[in-house]
């Protein structure tokens, strides 16, 4: 390890982990093989069954910190981390994603840059189960971030791809309603959407901004599998964020709700047709140009691609469907 100088921030890197026996070495072993060295690693072991602690615990590193805790769910094992934390920025990995060797380098960088900047993010490549890249990749609109994308499009795209500085959270933080010595960042009463809950109620409390950085610097990683029934969860658990902001900020929705819900839908009929429920895939996003047509005059490439896979997902043959896929996205279908 390099000799560190005054000039090196401290970056506090949280993971949480829940039964990720297969992809959780892998996981630490992406944050340390950065090349930015001064980060400490945080490890919340969130109450699982599996051996994925052991393995936390063969890694030999003064660097990692590992932190036991009763299941809380992804929000309540980030805040133990955040609550841990000493560095002065925050970075997020969940135990299935990697890194880019130079993620937290470069992030570093734009944050020094700029003590305007709150959350730095950059584009993510979409992995396998066997982290092979699939075709697919998240490139976010990178500059003039305003609530409203965030709020509509989620520029961030994935937990494992912002770093966040430290005064931003605690500008934004509030105590547990049940554990009053309990200090939040995430809301732990959502088990889905807990991250898109977060940035919004950033960008429309705090003085900082959003901004990204070029580069897919996270590999967020696709597992196969899955039910329809996951999708409603996603969604009712996103109309939950809906209405949390809606109590605080009822004018912000009245000019932007319908829209991110059109998009939110569009977003799910893809999941749909990841899972192979073609029928439920046309209900979502025919729904979702009902509520809004903006997704379509706004991207009517991704919004009649969406359309054209949900009727070829329905209609179509299995067997040609998957094939169709498998070009696509060079080895199965993704959101």
């Amino acid at each position: 390890m390099k000799d560190l100088t005054m000039n090196d921030v401290l970056i506090s890197v949280v993971m949480p982990v829940y039964n990720v026996e297969k992809y959780v070495a892998e996981s630490i072993q992406s944050v340390l093989n950065q090349s930015y060295e001064n980060f400490e690693l945080i490890i919340v072991d969130d109450g699982g069954q599996d051996k994925s602690i052991d393995i936390c615990h063969g890694f030999n590193d003064p660097r990692i910190k590992i932190i036991s805790q009763k299941n809380r769910g992804l929000a309540g094992a980030r805040n133990t981390g955040i609550n841990a934390a000493s560095g002065s920025y925050i970075a997020f990995l969940d135990s299935d994603d990697l890194w880019h060797k130079d993620k937290l380098s470069l992030h570093k960088i734009h944050l020094d840059s700029n003590r305007r900047i709150g959350v730095s993010y950059s584009g993510s490549r979409f992995i396998d189960e066997n982290s092979a890249p699939l075709k697919q990749a998240q490139t976010p609109k990178l500059l003039n971030i305003t609530a409203q994308h965030v709020f509509k499009r989620n520029p961030i795209g994935n937990g494992s791809a912002p770093i966040i500085r430290r005064d931003v959270l605690n500008l934004i933080a509030f105590r547990h309603p049940k554990e009053s010595d309990r200090i939040c960042y995430f809301d732990e009463s959502f088990r889905q959407s807990e991250d898109i809950e977060l940035w919004v109620r950033i960008a429309l409390t705090s003085p900082f901004i959003f901004e990204g950085i070029d580069g897919l610097l996270t590999r967020y990683r696709i597992i196969s599998g899955g039910l329809s029934a996951n999708i409603v969860a996603q969604y009712q658990s996103w109309d939950r964020m809906h209405d949390k902001v809606k109590a605080r900020f009822p004018e912000f929705i009245s000019d932007h709700g319908p829209e991110a819900r059109a998009y939110q839908l569009r977003y799910l009929s893809r999941r749909a047709v990841q899972l192979g429920d073609g029928a439920f895939a046309l209900i979502l996003i025919k729904e979702a140009l009902q509520i809004s047509i903006t997704p379509l005059y706004k991207e009517p490439i991704k919004t009649l691609s969406t359309i054209a896979a949900a009727y070829i997902s329905r209609y179509l043959p299995s067997s040609i469907v998957k094939s169709l896929i498998t070009g696509w996205t060079g080895r199965k279908s993704i959101a």
